[in-house]
């Protein structure tokens, strides 16, 4: 089965900046992953999934064809939303919007900023204090996994 790529715009993704935790614990943090692990084989997807606190890696899923060539990507997209606090995905819309998109800048490294789809801050009190990350499928879908995943998490 084919999935549908999603479009999205800015204003569709800032409602993200809005999502807090009173708490979030490596518990909650397992769970989370285990939602997004369900999601992906619902959706027949070709995933793997990191759940960050602080740079420390809680939960991290393999699905089907996933390895180590999705790490650089689940590392560098979480690394960009904890730099720019807000989604990875977001930070790629609203670059290009401002007409500098974010693979031109030469202020970042981008062996370690990744401004692609698939990355969602986790917060509590305002405050980054992790990661939810999907790697291995277009970007846009990358990024509708794991807003569903909290999506389900919180619902």
């Amino acid at each position: 089965m084919t999935r549908e790529i999603p479009q999205y715009t800015i204003a569709d993704l800032e409602y993200l900046n809005d999502v807090q935790f009173e708490s979030f614990t490596s518990d909650d943090a397992f769970d989370l992953g285990l939602i997004a692990v369900q999601v992906i084989r619902e959706w027949d997807l070709n995933l793997a999934v990191d759940i960050l606190l602080g740079e420390y890696l809680v939960f991290r899923a393999r699905l089907k064809d996933t390895g180590p060539g999705n790490d650089p990507w689940l590392a560098g997209k979480a690394a960009t939303v904890r730099r720019f606090g807000e989604a990875s995905y977001l930070v790629k819309l609203r670059h290009l919007e401002a007409g500098t998109p974010f693979e031109e800048r030469d202020d970042v490294d981008h062996e370690v900023f990744k401004a692609h789809g698939g990355s969602i801050p986790i917060k509590v009190a305002g405050d980054v204090v992790g990661t939810i990350t999907v790697s291995g499928e277009p970007q846009e879908i990358d990024h509708e996994v794991a807003a569903e995943a909290l999506r389900r998490y919180r619902g």
